[in-house]
C-alpha cells in the first residue's frame, strides 16, 4: 500500500476497545466500509470472527488489534506507527468450512465456519454418532459428549482445547476431534484433507438429541451434519512483518 489506506472499523461493545476506535478515529479517521481499503477490527478472536463473517463478501483485507483477552488472530496494540504496520503487513487467505446442516423436523440449515463445526450433545444422554468421509463409512458409531471439525486458523482455538493437534496452515489438512469419546475410548480423532466431504450421522436422534454449530452458527436437533470446504470464499487477515500467522501458529507448539 503506497499511499496511507482509508480505514473502516469493526469494533467490540466492552470499553477498551470503543476507547480504542476513538483514538485510532482522531488519528488517522474511519470511513465507511464501502470507501475503505482496509477493515480494522478492535476487540479479541470473537469479534475477529465477527468481522470475517460480516465481510465475507467484500474484497477487503482485514487487519486486526487486540483490545479483547487472547486475540491470537490479531495484532498487538498500538497506534503511534499504525500506517507503517499497514503497509507492510504480510496477508494470509483463510477458507471456512461449509456446514450443511438437516433437523429432525426436515429443516436445511447452512453456515460458514472459519474456526470450526463443533457437534455437541443436548441432553444426559451421550450422543452416537457415526462418520463417514467422502462417501466411505469410517467409523460406525462414535459415542462422545461431542466431535469437531476444524481449520488450520482454528485450530489452536477449541480444537486445541479440546486435545487436538495444531495445523500448520500449508499442511491441507483439517483435525477432526472427539470430545470427551466414551467408545472407542482410544480414538483421538484423525487428520482429514481438507478438500474432503465429511458426513455426520445422529443416531438414534430423538433420544439423544445433538446441536450442530458453525462458529457462532447453532442449528439444534440435527440428524444429519455435513462439512465440505469452500474455497471461493476466502478472507485476507493482515499480520505485522515477521508475525504471520504461519509463525505463530508453529511459535504456539512450542509453548510450555
Amino acid at each position: 500500500m503506497s499511499n496511507a489506506p482509508k480505514l473502516s472499523c469493526i469494533c467490540a461493545p466492552t470499553p477498551d476497545a470503543q476507547a480504542a476506535r476513538a483514538e485510532v478515529e482522531r488519528l488517522y479517521g474511519l470511513h465507511p466500509v464501502e470507501s475503505s481499503d482496509v477493515v480494522l477490527v478492535l476487540g479479541g478472536d470473537g469479534t475477529m470472527l465477527e468481522a470475517l463473517h460480516r465481510t465475507i463478501d467484500l474484497d477487503l483485507p482485514v487487519y486486526g488489534m487486540n483490545r479483547g483477552s487472547v486475540g491470537f488472530l490479531l495484532n498487538s496494540w498500538r497506534t503511534e506507527d499504525l500506517m507503517d504496520r499497514l503497509t507492510h503487513a504480510e496477508g494470509v487467505a483463510i477458507y471456512p468450512l461449509g456446514m450443511n446442516a438437516l433437523t429432525r423436523e426436515g429443516e436445511s440449515r447452512e453456515a460458514l465456519a472459519f474456526n470450526e463445526i463443533s457437534l455437541f450433545r443436548e441432553s444426559r444422554y451421550a450422543a452416537k454418532i457415526g462418520i463417514s468421509v467422502d462417501g466411505i463409512e469410517r467409523l460406525p458409531e462414535l459415542i462422545c459428549d461431542g466431535i469437531l471439525v476444524s481449520t488450520p486458523a482454528g485450530s489452536t482455538a477449541y480444537n486445541l482445547s479440546a486435545h487436538g493437534p495444531i495445523l500448520p496452515l500449508s499442511a491441507n489438512v483439517l483435525a477432526m476431534t472427539p470430545i470427551s469419546a466414551f467408545r472407542p475410548r482410544r480414538w483421538r480423532g484423525a487428520l482429514i484433507p481438507s478438500g474432503a466431504h465429511i458426513r455426520f450421522e445422529i443416531l438414534d436422534a430423538l433420544r439423544r438429541p445433538v446441536s450442530a454449530t458453525a462458529d457462532f452458527t447453532e442449528v439444534r436437533g440435527v440428524v444429519q451434519v455435513d462439512i465440505s470446504p469452500c474455497l471461493n470464499r476466502s478472507r485476507t487477515l493482515l499480520f505485522d512483518s515477521g508475525e504471520s500467522l504461519e509463525e505463530r501458529i508453529l511459535k504456539e507448539q512450542f509453548e510450555s
